[in-house]
């Protein structure tokens, strides 16, 4: 597989493990985050364990500049690029009626805006002209209600809206454009963080038919065939992997309502957002 891979938010959780996966099947990657240190540090792992070149930038997906320059330098290093993986993203709890107009616009400019400014200097500097595929990290939370991610599942339905836009658009220029949609995922700094109480819960009380959690490589694999030959005729699509889980894992009924909940919820989530600036890959 004699490839490069663009992957923002690759040098942690899900990102990584795409990282990795596409490296061991012979795939260079570019890995790219706000945080230079993490994803240099990411990349001395990956190309170590691999033999693979592994390229870490430093870029904003909100910034179109940033990623300019961070498109322009992987096209030095490596001549091409053709595949890209949008998995930066930002979240955190927050109830409806506490979240606020920024926070919100926060989460909606690092998930849809970003995957959209990504996508479109991509498709300026090489995919035009040359074809390429593109896989959109999403999320389940975009096909149904749940509490404390309003603004997350915003987020994620308009980016798979987005991915059936530009499949449509770019596909006579030989670009596939496919969402990938995980499940709850265990190991990730996403579900420790979003699982709040529900973290310590045995998989056993998910209602999936597996009676188990997903785990970060089987969403590697899922990128990998999305991203691969095998789906060569595929575009448009919103692969779900969540193991058919009938509802949703539930919290103790309101427990997001007691007093200071709220308040907790929404001051500390976007404090953190705003500390690690506004980056998560799983």
């Amino acid at each position: 597989m004699d490839k490069v891979a663009f992957i923002t938010g690759g040098g942690s959780g899900i990102g990584f493990r795409i990282a990795e996966i596409f490296m061991r099947h012979g795939c260079h990657t570019v890995i790219a985050s706000r945080s230079l240190p993490r994803v240099s540090m990411a990349a001395r792992k990956l190309a170590a364990a691999t033999g693979q070149r592994c390229l870490p930038l430093s870029l904003d997906v909100r910034s179109p500049l940033a990623i300019t320059a961070a498109v322009e330098q992987a096209l030095k290093e490596f001549g091409k690029i053709d595949i890209l993986i949008n998995c930066a993203a930002g979240n955190f709890l927050c109830p409806a009626g506490a979240l606020s107009s920024n926070a919100f616009k926060t989460v909606m400019d690092i998930d849809t805006l970003g995957t959209f400014n990504v996508s479109r200097i991509l498709y300026e500097k090489f995919f035009r002209d040359h074809g390429g595929v593109i896989v959109n990290i999403t999320a389940t939370l975009g096909t149904r209600g749940q509490v404390l991610q309003v603004h997350a599942g915003s987020a994620k339905a308009a980016v798979d809206a987005m991915t059936r836009h530009l499949a449509v658009e770019w596909g006579p220029q030989n670009i596939r454009v496919n969402s990938l949609a995980p499940g709850l995922i265990s190991g990730t700094e996403g579900f420790q963080r979003l699982g709040g109480l529900q973290a310590g819960l045995n998989a056993k009380v998910l209602t999936s038919p597996l009676k188990r959690l997903g785990n970060k490589t089987e969403i590697a694999h899922s990128a990998l065939f999305l991203a691969s030959p095998l789906a060569s005729y595929m575009t448009g699509a919103v692969l779900v992997v969540d193991g058919d889980p009938v509802e949703e894992l539930v919290t103790q009924p309101g427990w997001w309502l007691r007093p200071g909940r709220a308040r907790l919820a929404s001051s500390s989530g976007e404090k953190r957002l705003q500390e690690e600036e506004g980056l998560t890959s799983g």
